[in-house]
């Protein structure tokens, strides 16, 4: 816990961060590391009931240095950096269920921030995606960091999308796009389907049907490479969230998720 808070001051102080707003990052790393530790009760809480499953997991949950989240046993025989969305951090419930998920079927999974969100967590203020070149940078060091016999990498959205334009020279194992948004949010006529069409990494696409930025019915009318395996979750939308009348429930839509995304990279 120590490690972790120390750590992340010292990547604050080096931001040159005036003492008032420094004081007040270091109350609210203080509560972060509290909650890892403390977490409520709830419904569907895949976090809890990791860590009631023993220490046979070897379950890593710890914020280190250079902002990364890392859940699994550390023995793991596959290994999947999963990245975040162009809105949403690496922690939020998206993230920790699916992550947790499939901590829980035996593999390890590292979560880690691009640098726009790294710098919206400390300052608290919101700033737009990194530019292209930048994310492709990010990504490329963060998989030279890390080390795996097995290694898959992808990621929500963006992270995904990102992931993807690299897959095939980084030479993974895997690639795993969650929510890949095949085109900008009311501009179907801007395909991102290019490097797919040629993608040579095995590939699993795991999209809501009804996915604004790719539905299922204009994703079937895309020529695709015979790599990529695409899974349709029930009346979801780019979170997967399906609509009451569905009968399905977005938590069921996230498990289905990860099981298919386990059984992926354990295959």
């Amino acid at each position: 816990m120590t490690k972790s808070i120390s750590g992340s001051l010292f990547r604050f102080k080096e931001l040159k961060i005036d003492p008032w707003t420094w004081a007040a990052e270091l109350t609210r790393l203080v509560i972060a590391t509290i909650r890892t530790h403390i977490r409520p009760t709830s419904l569907l809480d895949t976090r809890t009931a990791c860590a009631k499953r023993g220490p046979e997991l070897h379950k890593e949950r710890q914020m280190q240095t250079g902002s990364w989240l890392t859940d699994g046993p550390s023995t793991a025989e596959a290994t999947f950096i999963f990245a975040h969305g162009a809105g949403a951090a690496m922690d939020t419930d998206f993230m920790e269920v699916i992550s947790s998920s499939l901590a829980k079927q035996g593999i390890r999974v590292i979560r880690f921030e691009f640098p726009y969100m790294e710098m919206r967590r400390y300052t608290g203020k919101k700033r737009p995606p990194d530019r292209e070149p930048r994310l492709i940078e990010t990504w490329r060091s963060v998989i030279e960091a890390v080390k795996s016999n097995r290694l898959a990498i992808g990621g929500k959205s963006m992270g995904g999308r990102v992931a993807s334009l690299i897959a095939d020279e980084a030479e993974v194992d895997r690639l795993v796009c969650l929510g890949y948004p095949f085109h900008p949010l009311g501009k179907p006529d801007q395909l991102r389907v290019d490097h797919l069409r040629t993608l040579k990494t095995p590939c699993l696409i795991l999209q809501g049907e009804r996915d604004p930025m790719g539905n299922r019915e204009e994703v079937l009318s895309y020529s695709l490479s015979e790599k990529i395996e695409i899974q349709w979750m029930t009346d979801g939308d780019h979170s997967f969230k399906p609509r009451k009348a569905s009968g399905w429930t977005v938590e069921q839509n996230w498990l289905e998720a990860a099981k298919h995304v386990g059984r992926f990279l354990l295959s």
